[in-house]
């Protein structure tokens, strides 16, 4: 919600976003007063088919923004998303609930787009004991906005420049993620070693293992592909 009210994007605005996700992607975009338009996934990797994103794009007017989202810690196939999205002046927000840690060509995942999301909720990789999460940005601009809008709209105390909320990460999940995050890397290696496992045990059986992406390193955080078919690109 944050990441989208930084954007001024609300009613009558459409936001594309993967049809093979979490509730809470969809359920953001639709507290802001947009319309979700879903888009079908690559059936090897689950996330986001730059393909018909691109479909998408050129069919459904009035996009603003699309979230990718980097389904069970595996990077989604970004340098074409971002360069469908750039071409036509959309908003590009990182869903990375499920991959904090997880890298692309290098880069951390969450430093692609404008905008990037983030969950600490204690099933995840870097979790806390409660509720929690972080938006991060490279935009000095979009910075200062979201800093207000998580916080009753204040850039001084007390004085509500714009309409904003209470989402301030409390003291004691900060402490928390503090005394984990330094060991994120370690513990996303070892889940990648047993994923070398699983897929070590389980060749030859006629079963699809996770697919691994070319210059992506996978944040393991399900071992899982639910591979098919979703609704093709439509308003949800």
């Amino acid at each position: 919600m944050l990441a989208l009210r930084a954007f001024d994007i609300g009613p009558g605005d459409k936001v594309a976003t993967v049809a093979h996700t979490a509730v809470a992607t969809v359920a953001a975009i639709e507290l802001v007063g947009a319309e979700a338009v879903l888009v079908d996934i690559e059936p090897d990797s689950c996330n986001l088919d730059p393909a018909e994103f691109e479909r998408c794009l050129a069919t459904v007017p009035g996009i603003k923004a699309v979230i990718p989202v980097h389904l069970y810690g595996l990077a989604a196939d970004l340098p074409p998303i971002l360069d469908s999205a750039r071409r036509r002046g959309v908003k590009v927000i990182e869903d990375c609930a499920q991959s904090q840690g997880a890298t692309l060509d290098g880069r951390q995942l969450g430093s692609f787009g404008d905008i990037a999301c983030f969950s600490f909720y204690p099933t995840k990789n870097l979790g806390a004991f409660g509720d929690g999460g972080a938006v991060t940005t490279a935009d000095p601009a979009v910075a200062d906005r979201l800093r207000a809008l998580r916080e009753y709209g204040w850039r001084e105390r007390y004085v509500s420049a714009v309409t904003g909320m209470n989402s301030r990460l409390d003291e004691l999940q900060a402490a928390i993620l503090r005394v984990r995050l330094p060991h994120l890397a370690a513990e996303n290696a070892r889940r990648a070693e047993i994923a070398a496992a699983y897929d070590r045990g389980l060749a030859g059986l006629p079963i699809e293992l996770p697919h691994r992406r070319a210059g992506a390193v996978s944040a393991w955080h399900n071992m899982s592909c639910a591979a098919g078919t979703a609704t093709r690109c439509r308003p949800g």
